[in-house]
């Protein structure tokens, strides 16, 4: 495995294997990594003959300074990590790499109002830094596919629409969310939780399996369901931001189940203090 922190070296061995006819596919983490990772990672080396990560925790995508600085960083495990799973390249750039002096990496998209809710609406500017930050890796690495969790339902949405926009030629491929055994979604967020906490916490998959069950039912009125859910995450000693059933493409909520299409339920909640956020597939397309 190589590790790179610098575009001109990375872009340097990229260029010599793309003259070799390799496909590349290509991880962004934000680093302490779990399963979740790894079976990004695996999904890419099943499908492309080279797999690139990037290892950044990226600055312009936290609302606040003290989140940026509490995010965990530890690069030496997760170099160690990607070594035993088989990783070919990785990146490690410092922020001054990513965001030099000089260049405008800012990117001004319509997001077509995916932007502006769940997430969006709690996070303001977020995504803005999520698009530059994934704009600015892919045209440093230039992959044939990029690899993303179903995790970050919002943030994978968005960044199809990105793509889509740019008329880039970069396939995107949604990755399966993985979970504890009890059911919470992988984080690097979860180390954050006391014990206490982390016996809590996957309540919000429990809710989350509660709405996909009486959202199918005929006649579901979703609007009370989601008020139900919140107020389940509210009694298992949650915080909720927010419980919606939304549409699977343009994320907008719905009230009932519609004849087409997929539906998803998103939730995010506070549970002391940490952020934690999950989904479900209620329908596929």
């Amino acid at each position: 495995m190589y590790l790179y922190k610098q575009v001109t070296d990375i872009q340097a061995h990229l260029q010599a294997e793309r003259a070799s006819y390799q496909t590349i596919g290509f991880v962004p983490t934000m680093g302490a990594l779990h399963e979740g990772h790894i079976s990004l990672i695996n999904t890419s080396l099943a499908e492309n003959q080279l797999t690139v990560c990037s290892i950044f925790v990226n600055p312009t995508q936290f609302n606040q300074a003290e989140d940026l600085e509490k995010y965990p960083r530890m690069p030496a495990l997760d170099i160690a990590r990607l070594a035993d799973a088989g990783c070919h390249l990785v990146f490690l750039p410092e922020v001054e790499v990513i965001y030099p002096p000089g260049l405008e990496t800012r990117i001004n998209i319509d997001l077509n109002g995916l932007d502006q809710v769940m997430e969006g609406a709690h996070r303001p500017g977020h995504f803005a830094g999520v698009v530059q930050v994934v704009n600015r890796l892919l045209d440093i690495v230039k992959p044939h596919r990029l690899y993303m969790g179903q995790k970050d339902y919002q943030q994978l949405c968005i960044i199809r629409r990105m793509l889509e926009v740019q008329q880039s030629p970069v396939e995107l491929v949604m990755v399966p969310t993985v979970r504890e055994a009890d059911g919470l979604a992988m984080s690097s967020r979860n180390m954050r939780l006391s014990p206490g906490e982390r016996a809590q916490a996957p309540a919000i998959y429990k809710i989350l399996q509660d709405i996909r069950q009486a959202a199918l039912k005929k006649g579901a009125n979703f609007n009370a369901l989601t008020q139900e859910a919140f107020d389940a995450l509210v009694a298992a000693g949650f915080r909720p931001e927010y419980v919606n059933i939304v549409h699977g493409s343009s994320l907008q909520p719905l009230s009932d189940l519609p004849d087409t299409g997929s539906v998803v339920a998103c939730v995010a909640a506070w549970l002391g203090e940490i952020r934690l956020i999950d989904n479900l597939v209620i329908r596929e397309k």
